[in-house]
């Protein structure tokens, strides 16, 4: 039987890895990875004991955006799914953290899927970027918008309206991406950040993420009433009393999640 366009693994009690499986198509983006990337959503999202999610890919193009063969036979919707939009990731609600492991080229919908992600680590061959308006296309999953979040205005500006790429040095020099390392390691680096983030007790992780991502949509009037809500949330869970119990008697806390 063929591999599944999406691979999906528990690679700790805490962290799954879920890579794309389409290196001969340059990991384009059609049915199979749609339905496989927003089926591992769910997966991840209803399963207590994953708390840290990690993207990547195998091949040297980490995603080349929608597979132009669908979309020539029509069929370009089969690249979406209804709640997810683009291969079922971009729009797809999430309250855990997704890290993008990158080695490779990561250009239109490929970097649009790192855009979606929480964090990214690439490395120093990677690159990307939005070249869209090189076809007469839109980034229209998301890259349009998300990097002028992610980037200074006229930065964000350069890379939209230019196509050109990003190089993984500039990346980081802009905060697009969290850290880059040498060919070869960036999942390494990824499951590295993973495990420091799944140590972590998992309310606090996803409240406190929720309110650095709700950061640029709402007023700080908003933002107060909100952290207002999640500190309740927080001190009146179990972890609350186990951190600092277990911060007293010296040794590692045991996080209930509740």
């Amino acid at each position: 039987m063929p591999e599944e366009a999406v691979l999906f693994e528990r690679i700790t009690p805490h962290v799954a890895l879920i890579t794309l499986n389409r290196p001969d198509k340059k990991n384009a983006v059609n049915i199979d990875i749609a339905q496989g990337l927003s089926k591992a959503v769910h997966t991840v999202e209803s399963d207590p004991d994953l708390r840290v999610a990690i993207l990547a890919a195998k091949g040297n193009v980490f995603c080349a955006g929608a597979d132009l063969g669908e979309v020539a036979a029509g069929r370009g919707t089969n690249c979406m799914t209804e709640t997810g939009g683009f291969a079922g990731f971009v729009k797809e609600p999430r309250t855990k953290p997704w890290i993008a492991a990158v080695d490779g080229v990561a250009l239109g919908g490929g970097f649009e899927l790192i855009l979606a992600c929480d964090m990214a680590i690439i490395t120093e061959t990677s690159k990307l970027g939005l070249p869209e308006v090189k076809r007469g296309l839109l980034a229209a999953a998301g890259g349009a918008f998300r990097v002028g979040i992610s980037l200074p205005r006229a930065i964000a500006n350069e890379i939209v309206t230019t196509g050109l790429p990003l190089s993984a040095e500039r990346a980081l020099q802009y905060g697009v991406v969290n850290k880059v390392t040498k060919a070869g390691q960036a999942i390494e680096a990824a499951v590295e950040m993973a495990n420091e983030i799944a140590s972590n007790a998992p309310l606090s992780v996803t409240q406190s993420l929720a309110l650095s991502r709700s950061a640029h949509d709402n007023t700080e009037a908003e933002l107060w009433e909100m952290s207002d809500k999640s500190t309740i949330v927080v001190m009146s869970s179990d972890d609350a009393k186990e951190g600092p119990r277990a911060f007293m008697e010296k040794r590692a806390p045991l996080w209930s999640g509740k």
